[in-house]
C-alpha cells in the first residue's frame, strides 16, 4: 500500500520451521519423493457411539523432559489409551504456532503442522496408526483468533491490519493478545474453510474441537458477561452474526466431506442452538463441552469440605443441559493442569502426592490420601454416569499425574522437568499411583460394556443431602453412590424402575 517491499511467510504453507537464531518461522517447501511420502493403510474407524476422549499434547507425551515426537506418541502413549479403553484422542497443538508455551492456541501457520514433533509424514503415520488400533482423531482447532506475529503470521499479511484480521481494536483481543478473523470476507471465508478441510483430506483428521468459541459468538467476546440461561443473553445486539454464519458454514462442511466427522464446540455461555443442525437453524455441532463441571468441582474443593458439598446443586450441574444437545463431560481438563492452578488429585492430597503413595515406606495409607484415592475415583465416575453423552481427560489425570504443566521458559530456565508426563508412576507396582489407572480402566471397561453414554434413559432417583446419596439410573444400570465422608448405610431403600431387591 505504501510502496514498501515487505517479508512474509505465505498464509497457505504446508511446512514451517523455527530459525533458533532469530526465533522466528520461515516457510518450507515440502514435497518429499514418492518412495518417501506416507500413505495411509487403515481406514477411518467408525464413529463411536460412545465417545471417551483422551485429551493430549503430543511433544509432552514423554517420561523424558523433552519434546516428543509423533513417532513417540504412536509407539508409547497410543496403544496406553487404547488400553485404557478410550476411543477417542484428540490432539492439541498441531497447526504451527508462535511459541510452545502458548499450548498451540497462537498460531502462525494454519496449514502447517508442527515441526517442533517431527515432519508431516510421521503425523500422518501417527493417525494412521490410531486408526489401526479403531481410535479416531480429533484436531483442537483454533479459528477464533491468530497469533499477533506480522513477521511470520498472518496477522498483517499486506501490511495492514485489514487483510485476513480486523482492524484495530475490534481485531485485537485484548485478553490473549492475538488477532481477530473478519469472518464477513470472502477471502477469510475461503481460508478457514480450506483449512477444515485440508487437515481432514491431507491428514485423516476425523473431526474437530473448535477451541474458545465463546470468543467468536459475542462482539464483547463474553468478557465480563454473566449468562443466566434467559435468551436475551444470547440473541441481541451483542450476538457476531458473521461469526455465527461462519460456524454453521464451516459445520456444513465438515459433514458434507466426512459425515461421520465429529465436531465439538468450547462454549462457556450455554448458546442455545450450538448442537442442532444447520437444516434447523442451528450452529451444527455434534458436541459441547460440559465447562460448568469441571469448574464446580474445583469451588467444592478449594472452598469447602466434603461433608458440606450439596448434592442438589452437584445433581443440576451434572444435569443441566439443553434437550437434545449432546455434551462431554469431563471432571478435569488441560486448563486445570497447568501451572497456577491445580488437578483434582492435588486438591485432594496435595503434599501427599510426593510423600504418601509409597507401598513400601507408607504400607498403611494416611487419611488424605485414603480420601483422595476414593473421591479421586467416585467423582470420576460419577461425571462419567451422569454428565453427559461423551467423556474427556486430560493425559495422565487418569491416574492423578503429580504435577502440573509448565512449558519452558525464561523464569524455569527453558526446563521441561514440568512439561512431561509420568506414565512410569503408574506402572510402578509400589505406587498408588496404579490404583487410580486400575479404576480408570476399570470404568470404560464397564461404560463399554454397558454403553450407557449413548443410552437416552436418564433418571435421578435421589438426592438425599442428610445422607449425601446420589442414586440415578443411566440405560440398564442403577447408579447409587455415597458421599457421605464417615456414614456407611445398609437395607437402603431406593426407587428403580426394575423393582425389587437389588
Amino acid at each position: 500500500n505504501d510502496g514498501q517491499w515487505i517479508e512474509r511467510v505465505p498464509a497457505w504453507t504446508r511446512l514451517a520451521w523455527q530459525d533458533h537464531t532469530t526465533n522466528l518461522f520461515n516457510g518450507v517447501h515440502w514435497d518429499p519423493p514418492a518412495d518417501e511420502a506416507y500413505s495411509f493403510v487403515h481406514p477411518r474407524p467408525p464413529k463411536p457411539e460412545n465417545l471417551k476422549i483422551y485429551e493430549a499434547h503430543v511433544g509432552m507425551g514423554s517420561c523424558d523432559p523433552k519434546v516428543a515426537t509423533y513417532a513417540d506418541f504412536a509407539r508409547d502413549v497410543l496403544p496406553r489409551i487404547k488400553r485404557l479403553g478410550y476411543n477417542c484422542v484428540q490432539l492439541m497443538a498441531i497447526a504451527e504456532h508462535a511459541h510452545y508455551g502458548c499450548f498451540g492456541y497462537h498460531v502462525t501457520s494454519f496449514f502447517a503442522p508442527s515441526g517442533r514433533q517431527g515432519t508431516p509424514e510421521e503425523l500422518k503415520m501417527m493417525i494412521d496408526t490410531a486408526h489401526s488400533m479403531g481410535i479416531i482423531v480429533l484436531m483442537d482447532m483454533v479459528h477464533a483468533h491468530a497469533s499477533s506475529n506480522i513477521l511470520d503470521g498472518i496477522a498483517q499479511m499486506d501490511g495492514t491490519q485489514h487483510c485476513y484480521m480486523h482492524g484495530g481494536s475490534k481485531g485485537h483481543h485484548a485478553e490473549w493478545d492475538s488477532s481477530i478473523f473478519d469472518y464477513l470476507k470472502y477471502e477469510v471465508l475461503r481460508f478457514l474453510l480450506s483449512n477444515v478441510r485440508w487437515w481432514i483430506e491431507e491428514y485423516g483428521f476425523d473431526g474437530y474441537r473448535f477451541d474458545g468459541i465463546t470468543s467468536m459468538l459475542y462482539r464483547s467476546h463474553g468478557i465480563g458477561k454473566g449468562f443466566s440461561g434467559g435468551y436475551n443473553d444470547y440473541f441481541g445486539p451483542d450476538a457476531d452474526t458473521d461469526s455465527h454464519i461462519y460456524l454453521m458454514l464451516a459445520n456444513d462442511l465438515i459433514h458434507t466431506i466426512l459425515p461421520s466427522a465429529i465436531s465439538i464446540g468450547e462454549d462457556v455461555s450455554g448458546m442455545p442452538t450450538l448442537c442442532r443442525p444447520v437444516e434447523e437453524g442451528g450452529f451444527g455441532f455434534d458436541y459441547r463441552l460440559a465447562m460448568a463441571i469441571p469448574d464446580m468441582f474445583i469451588k467444592l474443593l478449594k472452598n469447602c469440605s466434603d461433608d458440606h458439598w450439596n448434592v442438589e446443586d452437584i445433581v443440576h450441574t451434572l444435569t443441566n443441559r439443553r434437550w437434545k444437545e449432546k455434551v462431554v463431560a469431563y471432571t478435569e481438563s488441560h486448563d486445570q493442569a497447568i501451572v497456577g492452578d491445580k488437578t483434582l488429585a492435588f486438591w485432594l492430597m496435595d503434599a501427599e502426592m510426593y510423600n504418601g503413595m509409597s507401598l513400601i515406606n507408607r504400607p498403611s495409607a494416611s487419611h488424605q490420601v485414603e480420601r483422595g484415592l476414593s473421591l479421586h475415583k467416585m467423582v470420576r465416575l460419577l461425571v462419567l454416569g451422569l454428565g453427559g453423552e461423551a467423556y474427556l481427560n486430560f493425559m495422565g489425570n487418569e491416574f492423578g499425574h503429580p504435577e502440573w504443566v509448565d512449558f519452558p521458559r525464561p523464569e524455569n530456565e527453558w526446563s521441561h522437568h514440568h512439561c512431561r508426563r509420568r506414565w512410569d508412576l503408574a506402572e510402578d507396582e509400589h505406587l498408588r499411583y496404579k490404583f487410580f489407572q486400575c479404576f480408570d480402566e476399570l470404568m470404560h471397561a464397564c461404560e463399554g460394556r454397558f454403553r450407557w453414554l449413548s443410552d437416552e434413559h436418564q433418571y435421578v432417583s435421589l438426592k438425599n443431602e442428610g445422607d449425601k446419596v446420589i442414586a440415578f439410573e443411566r440405560g440398564d444400570l442403577l447408579f447409587v453412590i455415597n458421599l457421605h465422608p464417615c456414614q456407611s448405610f445398609e437395607g437402603y431403600r431406593i426407587g428403580s424402575r426394575r423393582g425389587g431387591a437389588l
